[in-house]
């Protein structure tokens, strides 16, 4: 979630019946975003869970939510973005939209050092990415890289 812009935005536009789940690790960025979600009058929308990500994700996998979200937007840590991914996958239904930030990573997903674990992680899930027969895939070489998986 970071300071809360992209879940501000996202809040926005859903409908009132709507939801985001934003996950967080450290308090002092929810603090800094909740202030912001009130001003724009979204923060029933917003369910902020302060814990590590793939707990969040089993969570809601546990607890029958599998297949009801229309859209997951993954930006956090690097490394782990195919765990991310793969549960993401479980909750989106079919037509559901999977983000995934920095796919690029400044170039360096390329050809990435031998020391370099983060781009040798985001090379690795582009490369599957491209080759998995469950999504549609579109990588939007905006910023430092969108990638748009659409779960069929």
């Amino acid at each position: 979630m970071y300071t809360g812009y992209n879940t501000l935005n996202m809040a926005l536009v859903v409908p009132e019946s709507g939801q985001v789940v934003a996950c967080e690790i450290d308090d002092e960025y929810v603090n800094i975003a909740k202030p912001f979600f009130k001003e724009a009058g979204v923060e029933d929308k917003i369910n902020v869970r302060l814990q590590m990500c793939i707990k969040t994700l089993d969570e809601l996998i546990a607890a029958g939510e599998a297949g009801t979200y229309d859209f997951v937007f993954i930006d956090a840590d690097k490394r782990n973005y195919d765990r991310y991914y793969e549960k993401s996958l479980e909750l989106v239904r079919q037509g559901g939209i999977i983000a995934i930030d920095n796919v690029l990573w400044s170039g360096k997903v390329v050809d990435p050092a031998p020391d370099d674990l983060t781009s040798q992680a985001l090379d690795k899930l582009n490369k599957k990415l491209h080759t998995d027969q469950r999504i549609d895939l579109s990588m939007l070489t905006v910023g430092d890289g969108l990638t748009l998986a659409i779960k069929r």
